[in-house]
């Protein structure tokens, strides 16, 4: 499960994902430098091999370790992409490009989010889209939606194997797990509306709709896709009137449906996801990103951990090699980095309303802080104010890190604390 939005508001565009995986799947944060003359004939994704190009752009992703592809990530040349995890009525089983390779495909060739939309849809044409999606639950495949935005707007991609939908943005748009274009698109696939006459999916008589002919209803219900979705969309809303800050879009992504406390008492309406066992809830939000782009003014935030309510946004930039905390050495080392060391920040919090309460009040302040840095445009450099923020950052997930580090974890006697416990041996968190 995850959820993405976009908003523009006065030229300003504001994006943000929340990464909904398995509790134990590690989402590990990297910057990629830019790739020119590349010798290299093919590249290997997930499952299969497909030409290389050349000529890439340098990315910053956040990726599940074991992937190829990624969750979320941005380009620099202004270009974000997040995508969603959609069950449709055409999912192949044969191997092919899964959706974090179409994101990661999209971001190292796509020069505007226009441009990314067609390099997605020209490889999910010719390579499909299938393959294993799950960390641990091999059975776990799907489809995806993409919301792809650059300073000059937006775009939401809907698919459906081989074929897509694509409606251009005018102000916001949420997607989550389940389809939301009808016989609104701006752009689609050749022989979309054949393909789905072909499956008797459509009778070939009235207006076609996307979401009517491919979508399910079975996971979607049980996901309360339609209710995160409807969430996202009641608190993008009034941003669009009053105008639309960083500290909003996190808030947003921190949002809980019954506004709660105690993460044993979610739910799979929230935006911010708490695991609560394999029945209940199966999904964790494991990596949360905001970014605003303006021109170019571009900025990335992303937790790089666990449950953005009890993590703090970090900065990541292209135009500085400053080693920012929130990055990983490579995309695959899971053992060190900071996912793995806050983890166990994130996992004792879930047991003591004290530490929550102490852990989220001291954030606030820490990204106050940290977003007036930034925000001090009067600074002659701009590389300093990043660095600046980057340490604000650091110091508060380093001293929580030593503040629960040794602290004891009292796991209620309950599925939820048996859950959790049993995660933690799986996970080899003491």
């Amino acid at each position: 499960m995850c959820d993405t939005f976009v908003i523009i508001n006065g030229g300003v565009v504001h994006f943000g994902k929340n990464s909904d995986r398995e509790p134990g799947e590690a989402q590990l944060v990297v910057r990629l430098p830019a790739v020119r003359n590349d010798r290299d004939k093919t590249l290997r994704a997930t499952y299969v091999e497909i030409d290389q190009v050349p000529d890439r752009h340098a990315v910053i992703l956040s990726k599940p370790s074991w992937l190829w592809g990624a969750e979320m990530g941005a380009n620099d040349r202004g270009v974000v992409i997040g995508n969603e995890a959609v069950f449709t009525r055409v999912i192949e089983k044969t191997p092919g490009l899964i959706g974090m390779d179409l994101l990661r495909l999209g971001l190292e060739r796509g020069d505007t989010a226009e441009h990314a939309l067609h390099v997605i849809a020209e490889h999910l044409e010719t390579h499909g889209q299938g393959g294993v999606c799950g960390f641990r639950d091999k059975r776990f495949r799907y489809d995806n939606s993409f919301i792809i935005a650059d300073p000059g707007g937006a775009f939401v991609l809907e698919t459906a194997g081989r074929h897509w939908a694509a409606k251009r943005v005018t102000d916001f748009a949420a997607i989550s797990n389940c389809l939301t274009i009808r016989a609104d698109y701006d752009l689609k696939s050749s022989g979309l509306e054949d393909f789905a006459r072909s499956k008797g999916l459509w009778s070939g008589k009235g207006e076609f709709s996307f979401k009517d002919a491919f979508d399910t209803r079975l996971l979607p219900y049980f996901g309360a896709s339609h209710t995160r979705l409807e969430n996202s969309r009641c608190r993008l809303d009034p941003l669009r009137k009053n105008g639309t800050g960083l500290a909003d879009a996190m808030a947003i992504l921190r949002t809980h449906h019954k506004n709660g406390d105690d993460p044993a008492a979610g739910s799979n309406a929230d935006l911010c996801m708490h695991a609560a066992g394999p029945v209940i809830r199966r999904s964790q939000t494991c990596g949360s990103m905001v970014s605003l782009l303006e021109g170019d003014h571009r900025l990335h935030f992303l937790t790089g951990t666990s449950a953005p309510c009890l993590s703090i946004f970090k900065p990541v930039a292209f135009d500085t090699d400053h080693a920012f905390f929130v990055l990983n050495p490579d995309g695959r080392t899971v053992a060190g980095s900071l996912w793995q060391r806050f983890e166990s920040v994130h996992r004792r919090a879930l047991f003591s309303a004290e530490d929550r309460q102490a852990l989220r009040s001291s954030r606030d302040e820490a990204e106050d802080r940290m977003l007036a840095t930034i925000n001090e445009d009067a600074l002659p450099d701009r590389e300093k104010s990043l660095i600046a923020a980057d340490r604000i950052a650091g110091d508060w997930s380093r001293q929580w890190m030593e503040t629960l580090q040794a602290k004891r974890t009292d796991f209620p006697f309950s599925p939820y604390g048996w859950y959790w416990k049993r995660m933690n041996r799986l996970d080899g968190i003491a």
